[in-house]
């Protein structure tokens, strides 16, 4: 066997052994969140495993294996027999609107392990994996990830920080949304200023559905969701374009900023 230097093993497998504890809380932490047993214990808490189970319509030997496992990664509080969540871990696991609700980081990763398969196959071809081709709901997965942060700084902090953005919005001004997924920036902002009209493209077909559910839902008639290429979407004469999270993924993003700057009317942003 090869003599290795046992401090620098030691604090590898130590590495190891904490991305291997992360790893087997993402089907805990994604099962707590499926099963209401983060909300629940919010509401309800400082509680008995077995009254836990009970609110939450669960098997009372799965519901405290569960909790000890949470406790022990310090995702839950345990004390004197009772558990509960901190508002500190209520932040990041039961609260949806927090800007550090994180339960869509866990999604993404269950998605990309998922999505293991055509990676590694990738990694013989030497090509990619296009987003529309991703397994799993990927794509549900990174649009419940990027939420908190639009919920919470996108009409508030960014917006604003553009010069004459915000008040040209409240007075009526023609937006795009490129690669606007789920579309929920897209809603974000056309609830934000109803004298604006929005457009929200996305190359992926199943996206632009469930972003024209979405808007449904909500019962906006300022947006509207196309399917479109960043490269070549169909608008023009626009004050405003923006991209969240994705100028990076695109497969050609010097050939879509390109796009997008001829797409805005002079003067636009």
């Amino acid at each position: 066997m090869t003599e290795v230097n046992e401090t620098a093993l030691n604090e590898l497998v130590g590495r190891v052994l904490g991305d291997l504890g992360g790893a087997v809380s993402v089907p805990l932490v994604r099962i707590g969140d499926a099963l209401g047993l983060y909300r629940t214990l919010k509401e309800i808490g400082p509680v008995k495993a077995d009254e836990l189970a009970d609110a939450s319509g669960c098997a009372p030997r799965y519901v405290r294996e569960w909790l000890a496992a949470q406790a022990a990664s310090g995702y839950v509080h345990h004390e004197r027999g009772l558990f509960s969540l901190t508002p500190e871990q209520a932040f990041v696991f039961a609260e949806p609107d927090s800007p550090v609700n994180l339960i869509g980081a866990f999604d993404t990763a269950a998605a990309m392990v998922e999505n293991q398969p055509k990676v590694q196959s990738a990694f013989k071809t030497g090509r990619g994996v296009a987003w529309g081709d991703q397994a799993g709901c990927m794509f549900c997965a990174v649009a419940r990830l990027f939420r908190p942060g639009y919920v919470n700084a996108l009409v508030q902090d960014w917006l604003p920080a553009l010069d004459g953005v915000a008040d040209r919005l409240k007075t009526g001004a023609k937006v795009a949304d490129v690669g606007c997924g789920h579309g929920l920036s897209t809603i974000l902002m056309a609830q934000a200023f109803p004298n604006s009209r929005f457009v929200g493209y996305d190359f992926h077909p199943g996206s632009i559905a469930a972003a024209s559910a979405h808007a449904q839902a909500h019962g906006l008639t300022n947006l509207h969701f196309e399917v479109g290429r960043a490269q070549d979407f169909d608008g023009r004469d626009f004050d405003l374009i923006t991209c969240f999270d994705c100028l990076h993924d695109m497969g050609d993003p010097k050939a879509a900023a390109a796009h997008i700057r001829k797409a805005l009317k002079e003067g636009g942003v």
